[in-house]
């Protein structure tokens, strides 16, 4: 049922789609319910029918980064757990860096109820691969972060206002030889190639039992 003070055009998808292309304008400081009610054309106090505060408008814009963003919830029916958790964090990166400060909105997040079937089915295959649910989750919690680590370096050199070091050319190979060797094979490369090296040492280093299980 609808009342003056809220209107049927307005609803919770037409408010994120509003807030995520407001977010790629204006980046997540300057993001404010204010500026998204005038982008809508409402009052401020409009907005609270679908998020009581601002913290709320960003969990949900999260959420719904996600969604949009990644291609699969769960995995396929015998896929191996390894090149599963590969596809999952390319998968994961894309999303974050389809948005400006698509790192940071996610950072600090949890996982809502929407989400906890897909979640379920990904433990199901950590754990028939020999994993503990622990330890399972444990590893899963491990990707997330390090993508949205990963992520938020790679957005923070890319801002405007990125620190100096940010530029910094490499080491002279005769002082430091094998740092300037390291820099060479890394910084400045193929960011996507990169980042599947990184992703790759992660996963690989991972295996049933290296955890015993707790609780």
């Amino acid at each position: 049922m609808t009342t003056p003070d809220r209107p049927a055009r307005l609803n919770r998808d037409e408010i994120l789609r509003a807030a995520l292309d407001l977010l790629n304008e204006i980046g997540i400081d300057a993001l404010t319910t204010r500026k998204l009610a005038e982008r809508l054309g409402v009052q401020s106090p409009t907005l609270y029918w679908h998020f009581k505060n601002k913290a709320a408008l960003l969990d949900a814009m999260s959420q719904a980064v996600l969604l949009e963003s990644r291609a699969r919830e769960a995995p396929a029916a015998h896929e191996h757990w390894q090149e599963w958790l590969m596809a999952d964090g390319r998968s994961f990166r894309r999303a974050l860096l389809a948005y400006r400060d698509g790192a940071r909105l996610h950072a600090g997040t949890r996982p809502g109820e929407a989400q906890r079937e897909s979640i379920e089915a990904r433990l199901q295959l950590l754990c028939a691969a020999g994993f503990e649910p622990g330890p399972a989750t444990l590893l899963m919690m491990s990707v997330g972060r390090f993508v949205v680590g990963w992520v938020l370096e790679e957005q923070s050199a890319q801002a405007p206002d990125a620190p100096p070091s940010a530029t910094l050319t490499g080491p002279e190979a005769s002082q430091y030889p094998l740092l300037a060797a390291g820099w060479r094979q890394t910084v400045g490369g193929d960011a996507d190639a990169l980042f599947d090296a990184a992703l790759r040492l992660l996963v690989n280093g991972a295996r049933p039992g290296a955890l015993p299980p707790t609780g």
